[in-house]
């Protein structure tokens, strides 16, 4: 064959998993995997079939986040990639949760980053009682003075803690499913996969926009990221935000290295065309695993955080705000569910 030849099949061939997507058909296994195999030469025509999905259900929209990490280490739990849990030996900070006037304080800091969705994280297996009642009261105060979108992220939660955030104001939660079912217990033994699942149907049920998704480069096969991607379509999470590992010293998965900027991406169009309506947002890792390659990470993808991670720095908020007006993106300011 020609290379225009090939060059013309290889389109054909992603526009078609974007039609597939856009009529609301599912991938096959295969069709998947073939997203994360595609040849590097592919990976233009496979990013634009998944724009044009991308832009069918949010234009060129971006919708920006920003984590405020409340309660930092004290983690009883054995997650690997994680720098807060018991098992890490990284140098972190490491406080109980703060007062409801700092969170408040960093809602006013996300508006001026223009995130439109402020992140409360706290680390632990699950919120004390108390700190619900700490964080609801924050959280209502953010409300009524700010009137922005706020997520809650506090580990492991049960329907009536659920229901009690739901009550002062908390628009979305988010809790992980990290990986696949079958390679969760390579990840984290201190809980199990389907406490995961539950904690997000939890807050499903309470009236609580569900966001979950995943960590990609911690060992999982091609296989294991399209199974967790149909996991999250099944769930039917709002929001999936897909981070890639960053590998911090100290932690169990210090020095895991399988990832580069085009696998980053590859990955984004995968979920771009499994979960087709769903805000897909890049997450932690961007700047180390993405690099120069960040830009194009938001044709698959529709949001990003903005600011720090929790024990990692992040890029300035001013030069990803340059960023999406070089790329001709509009920022979606304050958009309540």
């Amino acid at each position: 064959m020609s290379d225009m030849t090939v060059k013309n099949t290889a389109v054909h061939r992603w526009e078609a998993l974007a039609d597939k997507a856009l009529a609301g058909e599912r991938l096959t296994v295969e069709e998947g995997v073939s997203v994360l195999q595609a040849p590097d030469e592919e990976l233009l025509p496979l990013l634009y079939a998944a724009y044009r999905v991308r832009h069918h259900y949010f234009g060129n929209k971006v919708k920006l986040n920003m984590i405020i990490n409340a309660k930092s280490g004290l983690c009883p739990e054995n997650c690997g990639y994680c720098s807060q849990s018991i098992v890490s030996e990284a140098p972190i900070d490491k406080y109980p949760l703060m007062k409801k006037e700092v969170l408040v304080a960093g809602a006013r800091e996300a508006l001026e980053r223009k995130a439109g969705t402020y992140c409360i994280v706290a680390s632990g297996r699950g919120p004390t009682d108390r700190e619900v009642a700490e964080i609801a009261a924050a959280v209502k105060e953010i409300k009524s003075e700010l009137k922005m979108k706020v997520c809650a992220c506090l580990g492991l939660l049960t329907e009536e803690q659920a229901r009690r955030l739901k009550e002062a104001g908390v628009d979305r939660y988010n809790h992980n499913l990290n990986t696949s079912r079958d390679h969760h217990a390579n990840i984290t033994t201190s809980h199990t996969f389907e406490d995961r699942v539950r904690t997000v149907q939890a807050a499903k049920a309470a009236g609580i926009s569900p966001c979950s998704g995943c960590i990609v480069g911690m060992g999982e096969t091609d296989e294991q990221i399209v199974d967790i991607a149909y996991e999250l379509r099944e769930l039917d999470a709002d929001s999936i935000p897909v981070n890639f590992l960053h590998a911090i010293p100290g932690t169990p998965l210090e020095g895991m290295d399988e990832l580069n900027p085009r696998r980053c991406l590859k990955v984004l169009a995968l979920f771009r065309f499994i979960c087709p309506s769903k805000e897909i947002r890049v997450s932690g890792g961007r700047e180390v695993n993405l690099r120069s390659l960040q830009p194009l990470s938001l044709y698959p993808a529709n949001a990003w955080f903005v600011g720090d991670y929790l024990t990692t720095e992040g890029q300035v908020a001013a030069e990803d705000h340059h960023m999406l007006q070089d790329l001709g993106f509009e920022i979606e300011e304050c958009a309540l569910v």
